[in-house]
């Protein structure tokens, strides 16, 4: 499948399957009444169980706080475990809210590619949701596990580097300056990979275990084996995730200039600051249904094909070449 058929592809979908982008913007809400109940409140509480005055808290109390912090903090540690234990359970709490949003999410859509005819439904969602959340936490953590290894191996590397640096410089200047220059853009490059590496396995990793319906360790596997099969799909992903990243940068240039307002810049910085939300959750939805798509078309169906010689019936896979 070429790229620009499975962008097409994926708007379609999105457009389809709108109702996701209000799914989100639920999420955000529930997750902001969330951090005002778990965080918010106890904090209230905390200040008037022990009889803070907010006045008291000065400047000088602030400035003094980080020349000597130990003495503010046994003064108000009963305050503080108490906000610190609100915050650690919202924390967990966002999280796992979080993955069972964003599992519902991708589950709708990968039904979506498999049948064009599907409409979103609040049940489809709660069902997918519930099938793909343990999963999804087995998935993430092995994510994370890679990403944390990836970051020891970094620095190894990196102490590596300096340690050379250091022992060359002190043997000749001219050659330490070349040999920084050079390994620092090896480390640079191999860091760009690895990030970009990790990303592009995850979103594949997440189609496998939507559409697929493998394990968590055995979508991390095939999406590396697709990756090492098809570099195309990590260029693509590169290529979408750099319009991601522009896309976010306008809109934020955009709002520079309400802020330059007196007064109203505020009122229309608010609204603004909402609909760029809204529609970067589109955007975000919109690349995740185009990688979904080209997923779905370069690896699951030609797999069926090899196995079943019957002509296609979903319209994405008549236009594989």
């Amino acid at each position: 499948m070429r790229y620009i058929e499975a962008i097409k592809e994926g708007l379609n979908l999105v457009h389809r399957m709108w109702q996701l982008v209000l799914v989100q913007l639920g999420m955000v809400l529930i997750s902001g009444i969330g951090f005002f109940v778990f965080v918010g409140i106890p904090l209230a509480i905390a200040f008037i169980l022990f009889s803070i005055d907010l006045t008291g808290i000065t400047q000088k109390d602030i400035l003094y706080l980080l020349k000597e912090p130990s003495e503010i903090i046994s003064k108000y540690f009963g305050v503080l475990l108490f906000v610190i234990t609100g915050l650690v359970v919202y924390i967990m709490a966002a999280i796992t809210f979080s993955i069972y949003v964003f599992g519902g999410s991708v589950g709708v859509v990968g039904k979506a590619i498999e049948n064009r005819n599907l409409k979103f439904n609040m049940h489809l969602f709660f069902s997918e949701a519930k099938r793909l959340f343990l999963p999804m936490v087995g998935f993430t953590t092995l994510v994370g596990i890679v990403m944390i290894i990836a970051a020891f191996i970094l620095g190894i590397l990196g102490g590596a580097i300096v340690a050379l640096i250091s022992y060359v410089k002190s043997q000749d200047s001219t050659l330490a300056l070349f040999i920084s220059l050079f390994f620092s853009l090896i480390l640079i490059l191999l860091l760009l990979v690895l990030f970009f590496g990790i990303l592009s396995i995850t979103i594949y990793g997440t189609a496998a275990l939507s559409i697929k319906g493998t394990g968590p360790l055995k979508s991390l596997k095939d999406a590396i084996n697709y990756i090492m099969k098809h570099p195309d799909a990590f260029w693509f992903y590169l290529i979408l995730f750099g319009g991601y990243i522009l896309i976010s940068f306008m809109l934020v240039l955009l709002s520079y200039p309400f802020k330059l307002i007196p007064v109203i810049g505020a009122f229309i910085s608010f609204p603004y600051q909402l609909i760029s939300y809204v529609f970067q959750t589109y955007v975000g939805l919109i690349i995740i249904a185009i990688m979904f798509v080209y997923y779905y078309s370069t690896e699951i169906y030609k797999v069926t094909a090899v196995e079943s010689p019957a002509p296609p019936s979903h319209p994405i896979d008549e236009k594989i070449e």
